[in-house]
């Protein structure tokens, strides 16, 4: 094993949404950084993860950042240019390319990897941007408050350190936090420290949301595609968790919203009509039929015989793995867990191929093809498990739940932030946890993300970049989606390059309100979206 150094202006650690983002915005800024990556692929919930985006139903018109629209229309610029839709798909303004319910913008994974790849690729070509793909943080350097760097191991066992004057953590676990030693919070906060109405009596460390090892697959009628049976079949094929209505290895599932149950429809071989397809979650989750709820490819925007299929992503409440949590315990019982999780979601693929009852009275789809492809893998599973919380920074505010719901903040809107870095929207939606709860999923308040939530307690150039942040764990339900991730993360690069510009600490910005508001004239001239709108006369 060997090892080489590396000295760079700004570290970003994890090649996520946050963590593309933050990249952006310091090399927007003429700055240097490294960006790292555990896979292959850069992306996090949107790629490795396999995750269309999650958005509030106003996303074509506000509610993101200049540099999340950029990305968002060059998803859809790239299958205009790339793929033979038809003219009246090609024609549509707010192209859907997998017409799925989940999100007005469902596409393959990989071409979102593209798109990232494409919005980064000069800083690369001038050497600005270095960015390491398959490697891990191993250890960070701390001088008492302070972070030097860190050292990165890659797949071939070598070794990368890294030292910098601002380390981004932009891990899907906040992987950081402990190896710098800041102080951080897992799971559910108590009720006598954050005055949340969902909050339990006394605090729950280990009880967290549940991860899901999404998988895309396709439908061949007439042919047999039916996978080995997996080694757990057996266990989850019987497993009925205490919080559920039925086993987990079937079709009926409690409503997030009113805890109703409910049993969903399935038919991949459903007709194709001329019916348009909505996605807006704010009128209906979209689930009640799962081939076409979180679909990415749709053969009706294509002509006649060039596509004998749709391609539709499995990531279901019936595949959310909930038996323990993966932060916290050793490494060896996680890796444990993760496998656990993937052999759910194999175990729901072989249940569907053979066993899921349809509608013509006959049992099982043989039909369902993996397609792995789409997602960079072999066998049609995404290259990581979709992770809803990480460890959390004990920040100079923590966002709580009576800031921005519905049920409390009514008329009046959630709480306004003088140190607003951003925006976004969406419900306080919790799945099930590791500690035996079911869904927690209210309505909230278009909201802000106030700076001294990226603010550490102590630590002075380490930064969130990600899920992170001065949440707890109810409102990571809200905080955690894609855009909201993205806007946290090009907040946590322009505060970074700030100081470095400026020769200040995050701390002292946040407490000056003249640097703030200077930071937050930097972030709107980039078309970062400050506040919610509000139309008055002139």
């Amino acid at each position: 094993m060997s090892e080489h150094n590396l000295r760079t202006d700004v570290l970003i650690v994890g090649g996520g949404l946050g963590g593309v983002a933050a990249a952006l915005a310091v090399l927007r800024r003429g700055l240097r950084a490294v960006l790292t990556e555990e896979t292959d692929w850069i992306g996090g919930q949107l790629t490795t993860q396999g995750v269309p985006p999650d958005e509030h139903p106003w996303i074509e018109q506000f509610g993101a950042t200049a540099s999340y629209r950029r990305l968002r229309d060059g998803i859809r610029d790239y299958y205009r240019s790339h793929y033979p839709l038809t003219e009246k798909a090609r024609g549509q303004r707010y192209l859907n390319p997998g017409e799925g319910r989940v999100s007005a913008l469902c596409h393959e994974p990989r071409v979102a990897v593209a798109v990232l790849e494409a919005m980064i690729a000069p800083y690369r070509s001038s050497g600005r941007l270095v960015l390491l793909l398959e490697h891990t943080p191993v250890a960070v350097d701390t001088d008492g408050d302070r972070v030097h760097g860190a050292t990165l191991r890659g797949a071939d066992g070598d070794d990368v350190h890294v030292t910098a004057d601002y380390v981004l953590d932009a891990t899907e676990l906040g992987d950081l936090l402990p190896m710098a030693g800041v102080e951080h919070v897992t799971g559910f906060e108590s009720a006598a420290e954050t005055g949340e109405p969902h909050a339990p009596e006394a605090a729950q460390p280990d009880n967290m949301q549940a991860i899901s090892h999404c998988l895309a697959v396709e439908y061949r009628a007439g042919e047999d595609h039916v996978i080995d049976k997996p080694e757990q079949y057996g266990y989850w094929r019987s497993y009925h968790p205490p919080v559920w209505p039925a086993p987990l290895l079937s079709l009926t599932a409690p409503e997030p919203r009113t805890l109703e149950t409910s049993t969903r429809l399935f038919q991949p071989d459903a007709p194709i009509t001329d019916a348009p397809v909505t996605a807006d979650q704010s009128k209906d989750p979209g689930d009640r039929e799962l081939w076409a709820f979180r679909r990415i490819f749709s053969r009706r925007l294509y002509p006649a015989g060039f596509a004998d299929s749709d391609i539709s992503l499995i990531n279901w409440p019936m595949i959310d793995y909930f038996d323990a949590p993966i932060i916290g315990p050793p490494a060896e019982q996680v890796e444990q867990h993760l496998e656990a999780a993937r052999q759910l979601s194999l175990s729901m693929l072989y249940w569907l191929q053979t066993e899921a009852p349809r509608l013509d009275g006959g049992t099982g789809w043989p039909g369902l093809k993996p397609r792995g492809d789409v997602l960079g893998t072999a066998d049609g599973m995404a290259k990581r498990p979709y992770v809803r919380e990480a460890r959390r920074i004990r920040a100079q505010y923590t966002i709580v739940e009576q800031d921005l719901s519905l049920a409390v903040r009514g008329d009046a809107g959630a709480v306004r932030y003088p140190d607003s870095v951003g925006i976004g929207m969406y419900r306080i939606d919790l799945h099930p946890s590791t500690g035996g709860d079911t869904y927690i999923d209210v309505g909230s308040s278009p909201f802000q993300i106030p700076l001294r939530a990226l603010v550490p307690q102590r630590m002075t150039n380490l930064l969130p970049a990600g899920k992170n942040i001065g949440t707890t764990h109810i409102t990571n339900g809200c905080y955690r989606l894609h855009p909201v991730e993205w806007n946290i993360g090009e907040a946590a690069g322009s505060l970074a390059a700030h100081c470095l510009a400026g020769r200040t600490t995050p701390h002292a910005v946040a407490a000056d309100p003249r640097r703030v508001a200077a930071l937050q004239a930097e972030l709107a001239a980039d078309g970062v979206e400050l506040h919610w709108p509000e139309v008055r006369g002139f």
